[in-house]
């Protein structure tokens, strides 16, 4: 495959996220724009990556169930997976579960090498998807840190929040830390 240094993430685009137990109206609104935004990504020789939230039988005795007690997630359940029409734009379907809302730089840097020769050669990063205000702000941050020479540019019109409100001030929160924020045309 053809690398041009362009790492994209699909954050959480998962059932449970968008018609399962935690449904959000504007994640379900966001799936035919980012179908075709995928294909465009591999057409141009970006390496796509979905994250998967990922929860186990045991979510409601973790510190995260206890705070949002719906469970949701679960490894093997159909609220696990990512969307289909999602998977059906992309050629590669590359997925890696994520134990918490943003994935452990270590467990980037281990995704990034299967995909990459060398992490220097990521030059660009974009991030898509939901939850705006807890995953998608959690790996950007996580990702800008981790190579903080790429270019770090995060899609808000292809992300849903929470609320409009939290969406918002997620997207603020990336700008201040020089990640770029923009729409997708």
């Amino acid at each position: 495959m053809d690398r041009n240094g362009k790492l994209v993430i699909i954050v959480d685009m998962q059932v449970d996220f968008t018609t399962g137990a935690l449904a959000n109206k504007h994640a379900t609104e966001i799936v035919k724009p980012m179908a075709q935004y995928i294909k465009q990504r591999e057409k141009e020789g970006a390496v796509v990556i979905f994250t998967r939230d990922s929860h186990t039988d045991g979510y409601m005795n973790t510190n995260e169930g206890r705070h949002l007690p719906i469970p949701h997630c679960i490894i093997g359940t159909e609220g696990h997976k990512v969307v289909q029409e999602l998977l059906d734009a992309s050629k590669n379907k590359f997925q890696v579960n994520k134990p918490t809302f943003g994935m452990s730089q270590d467990l980037w840097r281990e995704v990034a090498y299967e995909h990459f020769y060398l992490l220097s050669d990521i030059k660009e990063i974009e991030l898509v998807g939901t939850c705006t205000d807890i995953c998608v702000v959690s790996n950007a941050l996580s990702l800008k840190a981790l190579f903080p020479e790429a270019n770090v540019r995060v899609y808000g019109n292809l992300c849903a929040g929470l609320t409009e409100e939290k969406h918002n001030a997620a997207l603020e929160v990336m700008r201040s830390c020089q990640i770029e924020v923009a729409d997708y045309e």
